[in-house]
């Protein structure tokens, strides 16, 4: 059964910066395209950003690009997100997904909080 766990989350005010991490297990991590999804109080997920199985090819929302910034480091199954000038639109519950494809969200991680306040 896919495993993924999102760690990193956390308070930090605006302009701030965190990085998150997503670690794979149980599937050949080297095979999957990845992504990040967020979820913010009571609105829907939103799409932030995907990124190829090999790491050469990255996708972001309009929302977030230019500030977050998506790799993947296959040896270690491990998926980051490094967050820069965050604003407080930026507060939500921050998903990594794994899937065969850009837009595919075949499996799930359980999240982690990202808050973003002075």
């Amino acid at each position: 059964q896919v495993q993924l766990v999102e760690s990193g989350g956390g308070l930090v005010q605006p302009g701030g910066s965190l990085s998150l991490s997503c670690a794979a297990s149980r599937f050949t991590f080297s095979s999957y395209y990845m992504s990040w999804v967020r979820q913010a109080p009571g609105k829907g997920p939103e799409w932030v950003s995907a990124i190829n199985t090999g790491g050469w090819i990255t996708r972001y929302a309009d929302s977030v690009k230019g500030r977050f910034t998506i790799s993947r480091d296959n040896a270690k199954n491990t998926l980051y997100l490094q967050m820069n000038s965050l604003k407080a639109e930026d507060t939500a519950l921050y998903y990594c997904a794994s899937g065969l494809s850009f837009g595919g969200f075949a499996s799930w991680g359980q999240g982690t909080q990202v808050t973003v306040s002075s």
